[in-house]
């Protein structure tokens, strides 16, 4: 999810950096684009893995315009990366007081406080993005909403409202199609589950995750034959996944 994040900052970023005409050499409107262009630069970097060279051009980009609020949200993201929480979570704040309905910047803002184990703020950031008119990504914020509320065992009939909106944008979106999978093996509703990880596997390739609920699944629903060639997949796509480390303990096989 990051490498969607990152390409959306960069395109913003990318959509900023107007052309301006010729202006006095230390110009405000010159500061300005300066600040955009080492934006532009951080993110490469950023993208590169390059995390101190692209704090150096952000924090160069703010010293240059403290107002532009894509450099503070993407400076929040590289914050993030390096585990710097209280930084992140200043320069996500400040990229919303400048920009309250960027839906890039909330939907980052979302999954930070998320990881945070702040799931109420998580799902308030989540809601705005995902109710906003101009948000071309709406299906992900919903599904975003949906995951993370799922880790409160009183949110399960939220997230799954939040999960079906998401399809019902996208009908194809991965992540809601297995998270609602999870789901409902939660509440033990096994065909359904088997429903929905067939739809996902149509749409997107099987993650070590989506092998092993199907493997549960199917001994749930007794048919252990799919079950196995669940784990046999698993144990040949994701060999070192911790999925694959726990098979010995719950079917008894390798």
């Amino acid at each position: 999810m990051m490498r969607l994040l990152f390409a959306a900052a960069l395109g913003l970023a990318l959509a900023a950096c107007t052309t301006t005409e010729s202006q006095p050499q230390g110009s405000k409107t010159d500061l300005k684009e300066a600040a955009r262009l080492n934006t532009q630069l951080g993110i490469d970097y950023m993208r590169k893995g390059q995390l101190e060279l692209a704090i150096e051009k952000l924090n160069k980009a703010l010293d240059q315009d403290p107002d532009l609020a894509i450099a503070h949200s993407v400076i929040a993201l590289v914050y993030q990366a390096r585990g710097e929480t209280d930084q992140a979570e200043d320069h996500y704040r400040e990229a919303l007081d400048l920009n309250s309905n960027d839906s890039v910047t909330l939907n980052n803002f979302g999954t930070f406080l998320c990881a945070q184990n702040e799931i109420s703020d998580a799902e308030k950031i989540f809601l705005k993005a995902a109710r906003n008119k101009d948000n071309a990504a709406a299906a992900d914020a919903w599904a975003n909403a949906g995951t993370c509320v799922r880790r409160d065992p009183k949110g399960l009939e939220r997230a799954e409202g939040y999960l079906r909106e998401a399809l019902r944008i996208n009908p194809k979106h991965s992540n809601a199609l297995a998270q609602l999978a999870q789901v409902s093996y939660d509440r033990k509703e096994y065909l359904r589950a088997r429903a929905f990880l067939q739809r996902y596997e149509i749409v997107a390739r099987p993650t070590s995750q989506t092998l092993w609920l199907g493997a549960q699944n199917e001994r749930a629903l007794g048919d252990m034959v799919s079950a196995r060639n669940y784990e046999r997949r698993l144990r040949t796509e994701f060999p070192e996944s911790p999925e694959t480390d726990e098979l010995p303990k719950k079917s008894g096989k390798r």
